[in-house]
């Protein structure tokens, strides 16, 4: 798994943001009140993370980051072979923490919806990836992630195999169906060919400029337009798809403007979708929808 062009600065930084406050809610003004109780002193400890579930593994570059919020003392260290990425057995041993007992405890809840989160979003995405396997399209994430966690959440797509689309509205130009509402179809090229004009001037220049289209009568419009990047195909059936692929092909345009083909795509479809020719597929599911994998910490 390649971390190349992601930035981990922001997503250290965004870890420690997010377990800082998860630390505030849990523990609030009086601290864990139920280890108080406990009659054993405080003491060194060693706990084994245990995968109750098969998956793929997103969250080592981060995990030491989320302990640090609660003692600088807590050690962990991933078994051999266990990295970002790697596939994991039910009844895994993938990881050894050790450090005071108390801090441990308290906290292994938050370590744990970190990591079940994150790699339950990696598997989601394998899962995708090996589908369209050998097709040539790529798996990529969305917008649709949970406010906060952005940063973490494209990071375990890039675990699962998948690509990053835009990190948010600052980075690219997604110009999609509400943009245009109002623009009859015959200005729909010169009204893309301006935005694309005026995009050119802006510093830092944006990742790419997109342009949704809704119906192949709008893709051909758009694909008039010199210089786009990608044209996002909505909600098209397969047919669609590969009429699409037809038409920018017949028009020199395969190599320079990519399709992307989003809208009702699941595991059931996704196989189907790549193999119409389109060379991305985007996927809002592998982060809203992704169920967590189940870990747990145990005592050694």
């Amino acid at each position: 798994m390649s971390l190349e062009s992601f930035d981990t600065d922001a997503l250290h930084a965004r870890v420690r943001e997010l377990a800082e406050l998860a630390r505030s809610e849990d523990l609030g003004q009086r601290g864990d009140i139920t280890c108080g109780l406990l009659p054993t002193p405080a003491h060194d400890a060693e706990y084994r993370l245990v995968a109750r579930q098969g998956g793929v593994l997103a969250g080592c570059l981060i995990a030491q980051d989320v302990l640090q919020a609660y003692d600088r003392r807590i050690e962990l260290t991933w078994a051999d072979g266990y990295d970002d990425g790697a596939r994991f057995e039910p009844g895994a041993d993938a990881a050894r923490i050790r450090g005071p007992s108390l801090s441990i405890l308290a906290a292994e809840r938050t370590l744990l919806n970190f990591l079940q989160r994150l790699c339950g979003i990696a598997t989601t995405t394998r899962a995708y990836v090996e589908a369209v396997a050998g097709t040539g399209a790529g798996i990529y994430d969305t917008r649709k992630t949970t406010p906060g966690w952005r940063v973490l959440e494209k990071y375990a797509v890039r675990c699962g195999g998948g690509r990053n689309h835009r990190m948010g509205l600052h980075d690219a130009v997604l110009v999609k169906d509400n943009h245009l509402a109002d623009v009859p179809a015959e200005r729909l090229a010169a009204v893309v060919a301006e935005i694309l004009n005026q995009a050119a001037s802006l510093s830092p220049p944006p990742a790419f400029v997109e342009v949704e289209a809704d119906t192949l009568e709008q893709a051909e419009q758009i694909f008039k337009v010199a210089g786009l990047d990608l044209v996002l195909l909505d909600n098209f059936s397969n047919a669609e798809l590969r009429r699409a692929v037809r038409l920018r092909d017949s028009l020199g345009l395969k190599g320079k403007v990519e399709l992307e083909a989003s809208g009702g795509i699941n595991l059931e479809n996704v196989r189907s979708v790549a193999e119409t020719g389109v060379e991305r597929i985007s996927v809002g599911a592998i982060t809203h929808s992704a169920p967590a994998v189940d870990l747990g910490l145990e005592t050694v």
